[in-house]
């Protein structure tokens, strides 16, 4: 409890306050600074950030709702033991390999891109959910067994506890793969619109480049400081408890 107040403490502290402030208005006032430098309108710029984003936020819920609920079906028993080998395969498949496919049936559209961004999120989730519930201490389960844990009972008092932390941590490394993977396929696809079309139109400027990827990584690191090393710990203590 006291570890509890601490934490509580420390979020409410100026130090805290005032670095939470700075990752969250760092980014656009780097985007400001660097549309001024290389002459680029902001609001265009903005509006390219902001669209990668929707799409990758879409990927994510998807692939995130996708492997949790893989996860909890197929982690044990029988039906693990002829599907995680399977899945373990599609990992490894080289998702850009079909693309070509995807640009044939959906065209240069957001589905394209929503579909690959799945596809690369998903398995970070999938595996690492699937980890923490065979690391189940076997004392839990019978816990849960006499407490006639069943239904809905089960799922909200023991599965998801214990998986949570292990999602937050998948969507982490998910997360990771995600931007790399929706820059690459934004420029393949052929995007009018997106971080993928910032960095195709600009790839012969080395200068716009180099900062365009400084300024995705400062984006990317104030994402994973303000929201999820937070849940991540938070998610831990809970688990703890």
């Amino acid at each position: 409890m006291r570890r509890s107040n601490g934490h509580a403490r420390m979020y409410v502290s100026k130090a805290h306050v005032a670095a939470t402030l700075f990752f969250v208005f760092a980014p656009f006032a780097f985007v400001l600074i660097f549309s001024k430098l290389a002459h680029i309108a902001a609001p265009i710029l903005l509006v390219d950030i902001a669209i990668s984003i929707i799409r990758l936020f879409f990927g994510y819920i998807i692939a995130a709702l996708l492997g949790w609920g893989l996860a909890i079906a197929f982690y044990r028993g029988k039906r693990a033991i002829v599907a995680l080998p399977i899945f373990d395969v599609l990992q490894s498949f080289p998702t850009f390999a079909a693309l070509p496919l995807a640009i044939w049936l959906w065209g240069p559209s957001n589905t394209t891109v929503i579909i690959f961004l799945v596809l690369t999120i998903i398995w970070p989730i999938f595996f690492s959910v699937v980890s923490a519930m065979k690391l189940i201490k076997h004392e839990w389960e019978e816990a849960a067994q006499i407490m006639n844990l069943r239904g809905w009972n089960f799922f909200k008092l023991f599965l998801l506890p214990i998986s949570i932390p292990s999602l937050v941590t998948g969507s982490i490394i998910g997360l990771g793969e995600g931007w790399e993977a929706i820059v690459a396929t934004e420029i393949i696809v052929g995007m009018k619109s997106g971080l993928g079309n910032f960095f195709s139109s600009y790839s012969a400027n080395t200068g716009v480049t180099t900062f365009g990827i400084l300024g995705l990584l400062l984006l990317i690191f104030s994402v994973n400081k303000i929201l999820w090393l937070p849940l991540l710990e938070k998610t831990h203590e809970k688990l703890a408890e």
